[in-house]
């Protein structure tokens, strides 16, 4: 393994400094925040119907390189958001349903420990509840995915400085009788139960969960809606994923500052109050959790809705690498949901254009491989076909948590 890594890293420098090019005012020698984006079920054909459906460029066609990601689990050739994500976090193998451990239920430490114990800022924002899958497995560690409960405890002592996104219900009104929520107010946490309440946080730690109920899923620029109904009509915020993004960013910033010192973490892994500036950087998973649940029902309509909500943040955070050199934005998925296919309408290709079908081959997930894009500083470390928990090792890498 370490002659691996040794390799591996030789190989990140060098593509490092070819990099140094594709993003105005980047540094080619040091990666000091990264931006995770994860489209869950998001597969090649999900992306190309976006295109198509677009009157102009996507933000994810921004990206200066792209490749491709295998994706299987430990136990199946079809992976579920559990172990893809914790081979996101941790670079190793699990089994379907696992967070954050082996297939023997060891824990394994994740890339937002890590970046903790390393003095960087990390964040999670997620359009499902922060307990699900993919965010959990940043910092949970079960064989059980579904347990958001036993999973709402291990968010109260991540240390993870941002997280905005849904599950406030297993924070509060427990079987235990707990309220996580004030559990992290008393550790130093400005907290909340939607986004508008911490418009003006600009540091700090800060918790920011919706009902999941009060996430449904997006409503579209002409009225159509996918979504559950609310107390404020159909859908939900068609921006809400872009202005969580936004905000995390704003306040990782400031608490991932270059040339600022302080303490911010407590001895237990929690904070001992306000977050003071690490001059480390930071890193963040940002989710689109919804375009998962658009495969998984097959409906194409809620598909874009997702899509674009996605791809609006992605624009987030590329603009956030512009401004901010230093800065890496991966764009991936966990695995492909739906096995999705857009054929023509029409066979006679000498036809004018016939149109193209959405059709799905199953209501649950694919084995095929998912792309990968990048875009800032040490882009091009991601270019190729590399298994997922690759994805993990390079970014390990880059933050110098190897």
């Amino acid at each position: 393994m370490k002659k691996h890594l040794i390799l591996v890293a030789a190989a990140l420098t060098m593509a490092l400094a070819a990099n140094g090019q594709q993003t105005p005012g980047a540094r080619p020698d040091e990666v000091r925040n990264i931006i995770l984006m994860v489209g869950d079920g998001m597969g090649s054909a999900q992306i190309s119907a976006l295109m198509m459906a677009s009157d102009r460029p996507l933000n994810m066609e921004r990206a200066t390189m792209g490749g491709m990601v295998k994706t299987s689990s430990a136990n199946n050739r079809v992976t579920d958001s559990a172990a893809a994500a914790t081979a996101y976090s941790t670079g190793e193998k699990t089994a379907n349903g696992y967070l954050g451990i082996d297939p023997d239920g060891a824990p394994l430490q994740t890339i937002l420990e890590k970046a903790e114990a390393a003095g960087l800022a990390t964040g999670l924002v997620a359009t499902t509840n922060i307990q699900h899958a993919t965010p959990a497995a940043f910092y949970a560690h079960t064989p059980d995915r579904d347990d958001y409960h036993a999973i709402a405890l291990e968010l109260l002592d991540s240390g993870v400085d941002v997280a905005i996104g849904g599950g406030i219900g297993y924070m509060t009104g427990r079987e235990d009788g707990r309220d996580l929520m004030q559990e992290l107010q008393a550790k130093g946490y400005a907290v909340a139960d939607n986004l508008a309440a911490i418009a003006t946080a600009t540091s700090g730690n800060v918790v920011a969960l919706y009902n999941e109920d009060e996430i449904p899923a997006y409503v579209s620029q002409n009225g159509d809606t996918a979504g559950a109904t609310t107390s404020e009509g159909e859908g939900r915020d068609p921006s809400m994923l872009a202005k969580g993004t936004s905000k995390a960013l704003e306040i990782l910033t400031a608490n991932g500052a270059a040339g600022v010192s302080g303490e911010g973490k407590a001895a237990d892994g929690g904070t001992d109050g306000a977050k003071t500036a690490s001059g480390k950087g930071f890193f963040a998973m940002v989710e689109g959790s919804w375009i998962d649940s658009a495969g998984h029902a097959g409906d194409a309509r809620m598909l874009m809705g997702e899509m674009r909500d996605f791809d609006n943040a992605v624009g987030v955070a590329f603009d956030y690498a512009d401004a901010h050199p230093g800065t890496l934005v991966i764009v991936v998925a966990d695995h492909e949901t739906g096995g999705l296919t857009i054929p023509s309408g029409d066979d006679n290709f000498l036809l004018p254009d016939s149109g193209v079908e959405f059709r799905w081959a199953t209501g649950g997930h694919s084995a095929t491989m998912v792309p990968i894009l990048s875009y800032g500083t040490g882009a091009s470390a991601f270019g190729g076909i590399m298994d997922n928990t690759e994805v993990n090792r390079r970014m390990e890498i880059l933050l110098g948590l190897e």
